[in-house]
């Protein structure tokens, strides 16, 4: 005789969404919901800030007044999809205090204010996702505290911003100048009107900043990230990557050291033509997440857009309805994992004068290359000597990481640094000629 078990049935669970934002993702959560009746969860109020915009949807959906939606008992979801960041806060701030679950699609907001974030989810209860804030439609976050809440990460490399790998990709195959291919991204709306967010990697560092509590429980800041972003990657240093059979993307990455401790940044890379993220191209982003377990995984998909952004938007409404929350089981069930400087890069710098790069800072140099428009050198620096200067992005210097660009201990790469002994010094001789 078979026995019949009882399971609570979430699909009945009603979510009454207020939503914030009606630009390209309100609008395409908008249509999603639409298209989507099974999930039950409608939007009964939309909070905008410009009512005289003409906008597809009913115009009795719309209101400037946040609290009619922060105030509404019979709103249990907020979700919010705007580009004010401290806007944002208080939304967030105010619905989970006021017993409302939360979505957000703000990175930036999450990254200012992450520890107040988690205390306010501790002490509230309430679920607050954000899947939206990076990557767009890859379920990075889902996977690191699900997937991977018990595997050891040796690694994660990725590429989080696609105005940025849309420009790459342009000046790679198409020969555009930096300039031209921005100009292409601003015209087909992958970068803003103001593209500095983007293109000086500000988003990118935002979006791992937050990636970082998931995969590893770091609680940090983004100032406390080594990143810069793709402004002053020159054709030349395209030219310099395509002889030796390499890609320029704006990598971000997160590795766990021998030490135990973890070195994380955001900066330009070469990466070689057999690597997964060389075939990440345009406005997609992809995610290499290499574990103990697991081994090596790639996840890809598009990191903007209307539809994407809204599918992950969705998919963490979807979770609401058996009350799913992060458990940040990194940071609160498992060894917290803790950030160092103590480590060194291999890098490849590109400049126009070389009275201009401090070469007493290089551990070692193992080439230089003058050309008649531009000189470029590679060598090891350490990585605390980036963060306290910003000769290397300046003036038209340009630096890139060389693929597996992480140096542990000087100690390991003796045996490398005697052989180059007499190398550099014919290396410092020509770097009095120049």
């Amino acid at each position: 005789m078979s026995q019949h078990i009882e399971h609570p049935d979430y699909h009945h669970k009603q979510l009454t969404i207020g939503l914030f934002g009606f630009g390209v993702v309100g609008e395409g959560l908008y249509q999603v919901l639409k298209q989507t009746p099974s999930l039950k969860a409608s939007i009964k109020r939309v909070c905008i800030k410009n009512p005289e915009k003409k906008r597809n949807a009913p115009a009795e959906l719309f209101t400037t007044d946040r609290d009619e939606l922060l105030n509404d008992e019979a709103i249990n979801v907020i979700v919010e999809v705007i580009d004010d960041a401290d806007a944002a806060f208080y939304i967030v701030k105010t619905a989970l205090l006021g017993g409302k679950h939360v979505v957000s699609a703000s990175k930036k907001m999450i990254a200012e204010h992450l520890t107040e974030l988690l205390q306010l989810q501790q002490q509230t209860g309430q679920s607050f996702l954000y899947e939206a804030s990076a990557c767009a439609s890859i379920p990075v976050i889902r996977n690191l505290e699900e997937y991977y809440d018990n595997d050891l990460l040796h690694s994660i490399q990725a590429i989080v911003n696609g105005s940025t790998n849309y420009i790459l990709t342009k000046m790679f195959e198409e020969k555009l100048s930096y300039r031209d291919a921005l100009l292409q991204a601003q015209q087909l709306g992958f970068a803003e009107s103001n593209p500095k967010l983007d293109v000086e990697g500000y988003d990118a560092v935002n979006k791992w900043n937050n990636l970082l509590a998931h995969a590893y429980g770091i609680v940090t800041s983004p100032e406390k990230i080594l990143f810069t972003g793709i402004q002053s990657v020159q054709a030349f240093d395209a030219q310099v990557a395509e002889e030796r059979h390499y890609v320029i993307r704006l990598v971000a990455q997160a590795k766990k050291l021998e030490s135990g401790k973890v070195a994380a940044f955001v900066l330009p890379q070469f990466v070689q033509a057999s690597d997964h993220l060389s075939f990440v191209r345009n406005e997609y982003n992809g995610v290499v997440i290499e574990s103990g377990f697991a081994d090596k995984q790639f996840f890809y998909g598009k990191g903007a857009g209307s539809f994407p952004t809204a599918s992950a938007v969705l998919s963490d409404i979807s979770a609401l309805r058996y009350d799913y929350r992060y458990e940040y089981k990194k940071l609160y069930h498992h060894t917290p994992g803790e950030l160092t400087n103590d480590y060194y890069l291999k890098v490849y710098l590109s400049f126009e004068n070389v009275e201009e790069v401090p070469k007493d800072k290089f551990e070692w140099i193992e080439e230089w290359h003058a050309r008649e428009d531009r000189k470029y050198l590679v060598g090891v620096l350490h990585v605390q000597h980036l963060i306290d200067s910003d000769w290397w992005k300046t003036n038209g210097t340009s630096l890139v990481l060389l693929p597996n660009a992480i140096i542990e201990s000087l100690d390991l790469q003796k045996l490398k640094k005697k052989s180059l002994e007499l190398a550099g010094l014919q290396l410092h001789h020509g770097f009095k000629q120049w």
